[in-house]
């Protein structure tokens, strides 16, 4: 009987490489997610409003959505390996100045500092992978870098709650200095590359970010004040934004985002997908430790562990699906994941009483929704383009995840200020609260559930108080959960006939 070969062991080049991108990558992923856990100890130690905790978030995610294609023009330009070296120490350097922030202002400076790092270290990861490994052995590689980054990304709401609970919320961001030493180490014995005639699309990467940050501000604004003359303002400095960035895209000949994909049915399906979804999944990521935290009493800790059954299914079946969506096609996968997760999202604000009746089923359906999908978006997404515009589109919608959950932090956190605001009043009134009560608490509602309520007020106040950020966090799921459905609409309607490994060059 014949056996099946052994794979070819890896050359030394290729697992330094693999060790180096692994542990580089972890920056970023982990910073992804585990700074949510931390945001209510940030509110408390520097008196941040609901603005001020989104933008922790979002001038991360600003930068990196709208950079990341333009750090990986500059790795093919100047070398991926020193590229990627830059972003390491400018994240470590940003991480540093995050963690000895004495106020809000330079926190928020600083991570927007750290989100430029993540740019240029993003997508230098793959790029090497792609370059140094032995085409026999790259998808290897990849399967084994998605892997550990994987779990990297799943450990990181847990660690997080475990620094906040033991020390602070400065060691979530000391706690990448260690790694940023490590993959500096290791680098030297990466081998460099590079693809002469790179150049980035800086014009492209300067309109984008004044779109993306001038809609990401207006919202944010309006939340805290309405819409004001500075909240309208951005929304004009983001439409601007936006048509320079198309007026650039078109006139270039080597583009961020060649305008031409546009004109691709299913490029445009899957983004319009990813859009949704991922919208969803980052505002419920921000809010949800929030409620559980400042609302249910969770601790950092537990909080950081709610949706480890998502991870761990997304983990464990995002291969299976993968490989049914190679032989069956994406289309069922791409409706029934997201539309499946919408539901995972409104359980989440529907659940009452303990963990296990009020988060884990949300956290079960969620998880199942986006081991559906993920990898069967991933294989669409570069299917969809002929094989040299592959890793463009890939790119292009990784940024696309990334400002998916800017906007919707933004946008969705006007929504939970506004449903708080109501939410507040009605609350009180039930409880008996003073009139005077009433207006305190809800000239509080940008400080969500940082609250501070008026010495001597009845305990049965602060109740009201915390079941009244339940209701607003309910109606910021119930919305995630449209948008998850909306998204499986979308993967039904663009994706018909689309079968995977189908070049659509509609």
């Amino acid at each position: 009987m014949a056996t099946a070969a052994r794979p070819a062991p890896l050359s030394p080049p290729e697992r330094w490489t693999l060790a180096a991108t692994v542990l580089g990558s972890s920056l970023a992923f982990l910073d992804g997610t585990v700074v949510n856990v931390a945001l209510s100890a940030v509110q408390r130690d520097l008196n941040a409003t609901a603005g001020g905790v989104q933008w922790v978030v979002n001038a991360y995610a600003l930068m990196l959505a709208a950079l990341t294609l333009a750090g990986g023009a500059l790795g093919d330009a100047y070398g991926r390996r020193r590229v990627y070296a830059w972003g390491v120490g400018l994240f470590a350097l940003a991480s540093l100045a995050c963690g000895l922030a004495p106020n809000l202002g330079t926190l928020i400076v600083a991570r927007a500092v750290q989100g430029v790092g993540a740019a240029l270290l993003v997508p230098g990861s793959l790029a090497m992978i792609g370059a140094v490994f032995d085409e026999s052995r790259r998808g290897r590689g990849v399967g084994l870098w998605s892997a550990a980054s994987s779990v990297m990304t799943l450990l990181g709401p847990v660690l997080g709650g475990v620094l906040v609970d033991l020390g602070s919320w400065r060691w979530v961001f000391f706690i990448n200095l260690p790694l940023a030493v490590g993959v500096l180490a290791l680098l030297p014995r990466v081998p460099e590359t590079s693809a002469p005639g790179a150049r980035p699309d800086w014009p492209g990467a300067v309109s984008i970010t004044a779109g993306l940050g001038g809609l990401a501000y207006a919202f944010t604004r309006a939340g805290e004040g309405g819409w004001d003359a500075v909240a309208l303002g951005s929304l004009a400095v983001a439409a601007l934004g936006f048509l320079a960035f198309a007026w650039q895209e078109s006139r270039s000949d080597k583009p961020m985002l060649p305008l031409g994909l546009f004109r691709n049915r299913v490029f445009v399906g899957t983004n319009l997908l990813t859009l949704l979804l991922y919208g969803a999944l980052g505002a419920v990521g921000l809010y949800l430790p929030l409620a559980l935290i400042g609302s249910r009493g969770f601790s950092a800790t537990e909080a950081g562990a709610a949706l480890l059954p998502l991870s761990l299914l997304l983990a464990g079946l995002s291969g299976l699906f993968g490989s049914l969506s190679d032989r069956h096609g994406p289309r069922l996968f791409l409706t029934l994941g997201p539309a499946l997760a919408g539901v995972g999202f409104a359980l989440l604000g529907l659940g009452q009483g303990s963990y296990l009746t009020a988060i884990l089923p949300g956290a079960l359906v969620l998880g199942l929704g986006m081991a559906l999908t993920v990898a069967p978006l991933s294989s669409t997404v570069m299917g969809s383009v002929p094989r040299e515009q592959s890793g463009v589109a890939s790119g292009v919608n990784n940024a696309v995840a990334r400002a998916a959950s800017l906007l919707a932090v933004a946008t969705l956190g006007l929504l939970l200020v506004g449903s708080y605001r109501g939410a507040l009043d009605t609350r009180l009134r039930a409880a008996g609260a003073s009139a005077e009560l009433r207006r305190v608490a809800v000239s509080q509602a940008t400080r969500l559930t940082d609250l501070k309520l008026p010495p001597g007020a009845p305990a049965q106040a602060r109740e009201a108080v915390n079941a009244a950020f339940g209701d607003a966090f309910r109606t910021v799921a119930l919305a995630c959960g449209a948008l998850g459905v909306l998204g499986g609409v979308a993967g039904g309607l663009m994706l018909g006939g689309v079968r995977t490994g189908m070049r659509d060059e509609e």
